[in-house]
Parts: C-alpha cells; sequence; structure tokens
C-alpha cells in the first residue's frame, strides 16, 4: 500500500487485521501531513507505526491485538532511502534487505547471498526475480502472482508484475 508520495507499507497477517491497520496508518500519515503541511519522515512513520501497534497490544484491546508484521520503505531528501521492519508484537528494526512470511526462509537467504549496499534498479530487479523463482521452485503455497512496488527519489510506484497464471493459461493453450 503507498502511504505518501514517498513511502511504501507491506504487511501481512490476519487479514482483517491487515487491511484495517494499513488502512488506519495511511490515513494517520495523510492526517498528520494535512495539519502540519509537511509529511512524515520514514522513520517517523515508522515509529509511529510501531507506537500503535504497541498501544493495540498493550493497552486498547488485550483479547485482540493487531496480528501484522509490516515492512515500511520510504525515500527522504535528507537521508536517502530506508526500510523498517516491525513485527507484531511490534519490535522496530531498521534493516537493508527485509522479507516476512514462508516465503521469506527461501527469499533472505537469497538476499543474504546477492545483496550488497548501493545496487541499482536493474540489479535490484533481477534479486527480487531470484527470490521469487525461489519461492515459486520451493515454497508449495506459493502464491501465483507477484506485484514488484519501488520507492526512490522519483517517489514510490508500482514497477513491474511477475504472472505465473497468466503463463500457465498461455502454455496450456
Amino acid at each position: 500500500m503507498v502511504l505518501d508520495s514517498h513511502k511504501l507499507i507491506a504487511a501481512s497477517g490476519e487479514s482483517g487485521d491487515r487491511v484495517q491497520f494499513t488502512e488506519y496508518i495511511q490515513k494517520n500519515v495523510a492526517l498528520y501531513q494535512f495539519r502540519n503541511g509537511i509529511p512524515l519522515t520514514t522513520a517517523a512513520a515508522a515509529n509511529f507505526t510501531r507506537g500503535e501497534l504497541a498501544t493495540a497490544l498493550r493497552k486498547v484491546s488485550i483479547l485482540n491485538p493487531y496480528f501484522v508484521n509490516i515492512l515500511l520503505a520510504g525515500y527522504d531528501k535528507e537521508t536517502g532511502p530506508s526500510l523498517y521492519y516491525i513485527d507484531y508484537i511490534a519490535t522496530l528494526h531498521k534493516v537493508d534487505k527485509g522479507a516476512f512470511g514462508y516465503g521469506s526462509y527461501f527469499s533472505l537467504s537469497m538476499m543474504d547471498r546477492h545483496y550488497h549496499s548501493g545496487m541499482t534498479v536493474e540489479e535490484a530487479i533481477d534479486l527480487v526475480d531470484k527470490c521469487i523463482m525461489e519461492i515459486r521452485s520451493r515454497l508449495v503455497v506459493a502464491p501465483p502472482n507477484f506485484v514488484i512496488k519501488i520507492v526512490d527519489k522519483d517517489g514510490a510506484r508500482e514497477y513491474a508484475w511477475r504472472e505465473s497464471v497468466k503463463d500457465a493459461a498461455v502454455a496450456s493453450a
């Protein structure tokens, strides 16, 4: 989900929690910008998100916390690109690379092997494609389609789709 012009949020978890919580974060990031005239930095958005998860976990509703894991990526003019990992118990880490879910067991090992700082967009997309191929070949319940989104100095945007369902239909035709 796009949070603002230079921030993306990816979430996994229970579908109701995931949708409700990410929309709540998106609307509050927009509200902050509306009230103050400036957007939150990526670090501030990550800390706000962590704080809201912590509040839901510990104070608001002990019986009904949000079960979501989050990757929040953004680009700030002053600090450049950043990526934050926030888990369902409100742990926040700034990371260079990240993944969650069952596919992360395969994709994180690919990232450990091939990631290096200062990658070009083409190198990063090639690494993402390697991760997708690894997930498709090793994970029994792999999703059929993947969407690749990028956030950089030019903003947050959808970059490409990797569709295996369409490929399978063409191959059988």
